[in-house]
């Protein structure tokens, strides 16, 4: 054999062995870019561009000029203003250096301007990272080290922390961060210093002529979100514009939003891009409302003053609402629609909000899949059930979103679906476009998570015979009592049925008999300081 034909074949070799490894995921019937083989058809810039939400803003400042986009107090931006502001940001942020594929970290609560950095990092080509602004400084530093940020956006609130975290670099080889800081107009100037950038003086730097740095491919980053770090440490979540696109658009259909609508921030923008309802309310041309701390009176005086529509919240938040004192409430005018997610929600909590005038749907998701994935779609004949079964129905995670191609409930060792019998427990799986990219710099965490072509959440369900599927726990959370399976949120629930507990929450203990017993942390309303085992119903189980 030539020495010749040994490298055409070695060529040859490697080229199939790499489409093998591209391919191998898909069907053995799929051929890739098999619409060629019609004639007449093409694939060109009329009829294909890669999706990005970044249109949704450009679309909104025409559509929706002078209605009003954000409101943060006495401050106010219409549409046409927030996207000449976010133009402005695009173009001072490429002066600050930042290309194509750049990491822009932001340490913040809700404020407009992180509002406006969802749309001005992709527009100047760069990469959207909110932290976590409960974290401390040495979970900062770390996080800006492995992301490599070139830039933070700090909350004024938040500078101490912030500044150790950048003090915690400069002892490393990491090069730290340039710092913007993000100011109320009563805030002191003594914040600042020569290494350190305002906001605002830095949006006067830049031009609303700006030139937008499309994504070259709709797959291209457009954020990274860090996992909480519950029961691990934390991963950096990597989504694309298309993900994001699609995700935004699922997410304000689940949630109802027709055309201008006032949504509340009580959700962390930090938390999975605040379910990408940043970008998804500015399709729909939506008045949001800022408020940087979350309370039962700042969500009943916000739903007064701005006729707010919707709102979204975690079960916590829904539990902080229904046990407020009656003088932080008043009384709703209309029906206000809250998603809530972040956790099985207790049947009691959504009744109770009911009652005082919200409509309640549960989502669930993961910050792998771009935050919401499936909600509870509820059905007319549910309103016929007894109180506590109809409410029950609705606390369940139900059916994928229409984002979402597929959700099932596998077992992860065959990975064949469970029976929809509400008893068999396996591991929610998804696959579609609304889930991450994969995880930053880690490839076998990545490979773990998308193992049997599914990805794996991690979290345990049933699937019921109308297809809907109740979560039971976390696979880490499950308390193994003598060889049997105790769901942790099934407990919580029949504690928050007293009418004593505030919060409950329940972990394994170890037990030398057992192996593990069940172990509930339970904080008592106001009132309720006298209760005792004595006290306690007979259907508890602790």
């Amino acid at each position: 054999m030539t020495q010749l034909l040994r490298k055409q074949l070695t060529r040859f070799t490697y080229a199939l062995n790499r489409f093998s490894r591209l391919y191998s995921h898909f069907p053995a019937d799929f051929e890739p870019e098999s619409w060629k083989s019609l004639e007449g058809l093409v694939r060109c810039s009329a009829n294909h561009v890669p999706l990005s939400p970044i249109g949704f803003l450009e679309r909104s400042s025409k559509a929706y000029r002078d209605n009003t986009s954000l409101v943060y107090g006495s401050l106010r931006y219409t549409w046409a203003e927030t996207h000449q502001r976010c133009l402005r940001l695009a173009s001072a942020l490429t002066q600050l250096g930042i290309s194509r594929g750049d990491v822009v970290a932001t340490f913040s609560f809700n404020l407009p301007e992180i509002y406006e950095l969802h749309f001005a990092v992709p527009m100047a080509g760069g990469v959207l990272c909110t932290l976590n602004a409960r974290h401390d400084a040495a979970m900062v530093s770390t996080l800006l080290s492995h992301s490599e940020a070139k830039v933070i956006f700090v909350d004024h609130h938040l500078l101490e922390t912030a500044r150790g975290a950048l003090d915690l670099l400069a002892r490393t080889d990491t090069k730290p961060p340039i710092l913007v800081l993000l100011t109320d107009s009563d805030s002191s100037s003594s914040s600042f210093n020569s290494s350190t950038y305002d906001y605002e003086s830095l949006l006067t730097t830049g031009t609303d002529k700006f030139e937008i740095r499309r994504p070259n491919s709709e797959w291209d980053p457009i954020s990274i979100n860090y996992t909480s770090g519950t029961t691990s440490r934390p991963k950096a979540v990597v989504y694309s514009h298309r993900g994001a696109y699609l995700n935004s658009i699922a997410t304000i259909l689940l949630h109802g939003m027709g055309a201008t609508p006032v949504y509340l921030w009580t959700v962390p923008m930090f938390h999975c891009n605040g379910w990408c309802l940043p970008l998804g309310t500015a399709a729909q041309g939506a008045t949001n409302i800022c408020i940087r701390k979350v309370s039962p009176k700042a969500v009943f005086d916000n739903i007064f003053l701005h006729n707010v529509t919707h709102l979204g919240a975690a079960p916590t938040v829904l539990n902080m609402i229904v046990n407020s004192p009656a003088s932080d409430r008043c009384p709703l005018l209309h029906k206000v629609e809250i998603m809530t997610g972040g956790s099985p929600p207790p049947p009691q909590i959504l009744a109770k909000m009911e009652e005082f005038g919200f409509q309640v749907y549960d989502i669930y998701g993961l910050t792998e899949t771009y935050g919401p994935a499936t909600n509870c779609v509820c059905k007319p004949e549910w309103d016929a059930l007894p109180r506590d079964e109809r409410y029950r129905m609705k606390a369940r995670q139900g059916l994928n979103h229409l984002g979402m191609e597929e959700m099932d409930v596998k077992d992860p060792v065959t990975m064949e679906s469970v029976p929809a019998d509400g008893k068999t427990i396996g591991e929610v799986m998804f696959r579609e476009n609304t889930v991450m990219c994969g995880y930053l710099k880690d490839s076998e965490a990545t490979k773990e998570a998308f193992e049997g072509g599914w990805f794996r959440s991690g979290d345990l369900a049933v699937k019921h015979d109308d297809g809907y599927i109740e979560l039971k726990d976390r696979k880490k959370d499950v308390i193994i009592l003598g060889g049997e399976n105790i769901s942790s949120v099934e407990v919580e629930t029949v504690l928050y049925s007293h009418e004593a507990v505030l919060e409950a929450a329940v972990v394994a203990r170890p037990d030398h008999h057992w192996g593990e017993t069940p172990c509930a942390f339970v904080t008592l309303k106001e009132g309720f300081d006298n209760v005792n085992a004595e006290s306690r119903p007979n259907y508890w189980i602790l």
